[in-house]
């Protein structure tokens, strides 16, 4: 029970974090220097540039009819960090309209557009990471991603497309480039925080000292090694395909050792884009160093 209740608060607090970060870059660099959004809030803004309403209040508003179709999609856990997600967005919305702070920038849009794309990505990917949405198409896209597999940052840089297309009914086409700035980095941001895992490389090897190679492997590297068995295409003759799960830094080395053993070893390096385990996301032995020995 204490451990369950102190991973809600742990949750809670990000997401509110999280929605904070986003609120803040939302008002001091897309808003301050006319700047669109996409999704939901990019809406708001279109609508507070026709209309002057308050973002913070058309949030809510607009959010109230997807929130209920998300507590109907993605369970009362979800349904329930949805609504504080949305509801802390939209009171730091409030908050930091209201409190008098300004970012000096020059007036360079360029660096204006990176900087709201990583406080928009890293706020958001903090909440998602945490389980919660701030509601609007974060709502739609994460019931894509777990139906589909669609990752958030793709579904969200189509429904930003939309709505900044929208959004050129207040801004010119300059400002709109660089709000596809924005976007991109904002895409990105997220898919890297709302994985929560560790990017790495996958080594398969196809060489015929595959017993010998995978023993300086898990020697060297403290690392666990899985075979595959294959058959030539050609020779018809059988093999054993070593594969291997490593840090971008340990690549290197896992080729010096493999070359060690068999020159004419083919090395096929694939991305893992998560990865959990030992070695990973929770600590391994200390290991030895491996260097070729000269002569």
């Amino acid at each position: 029970m204490k451990t369950t209740t102190a991973t809600r608060a742990k949750e809670i607090f990000f997401i509110v974090f999280g929605t904070a970060i986003y609120a803040f870059g939302l008002v001091y660099l897309n808003i301050a220097n006319h700047l669109a959004e996409g999704g939901v809030t990019g809406i708001t803004l279109i609508i507070r540039a026709l209309f002057g309403i308050d973002p913070a209040y058309t949030t809510l508003i607009i959010n109230i009819p997807l929130i209920l179709i998300g507590g109907r999609i993605l369970g009362k856990r979800s349904f329930y960090y949805t609504i504080l997600g949305t509801v802390s967005l939209s009171v730091f919305l409030w908050i930091w309209q209201r409190v008098p702070f300004s970012i000096n920038l020059d007036h360079d849009l360029f660096i204006v557009s990176i900087l709201a794309g990583l406080f928009a990505g890293f706020g958001s990917g903090l909440v998602y990471r945490y389980g919660g949405t701030t509601g609007g198409a974060d709502v739609i896209a994460r019931i894509l991603e777990q139906k589909i597999g669609f990752t958030m940052g793709k579904s969200l840089l189509i429904f930003d497309a939309i709505v900044l297309l929208l959004s050129l009914s207040y801004l010119d086409l300059k400002r709109m480039m660089y709000t596809l700035i924005v976007s991109f980095v904002f895409s990105k941001v997220v898919d890297v925080l709302a994985s929560g895992g560790y990017a790495a490389k996958g080594v398969m090897i196809i060489s015929t000292h595959s017993e010998a190679i995978a023993a300086m492997l898990m020697e060297h590297l403290e690392r666990g090694v899985t075979y595959f068995h294959g058959e030539g295409g050609f020779s018809s003759e059988m093999k054993k395909i070593v594969y291997i799960i490593v840090s971008q830094q340990e690549l290197n080395e896992v080729k010096k050792i493999i070359h060690t053993v068999d020159e004419h070893a083919f090395i096929s390096i694939i991305n893992v884009h998560d990865v959990a385990g030992e070695g990973f996301t929770y600590l391994k032995p200390q290991r030895r160093k491996f260097f070729l020995k000269k002569g």
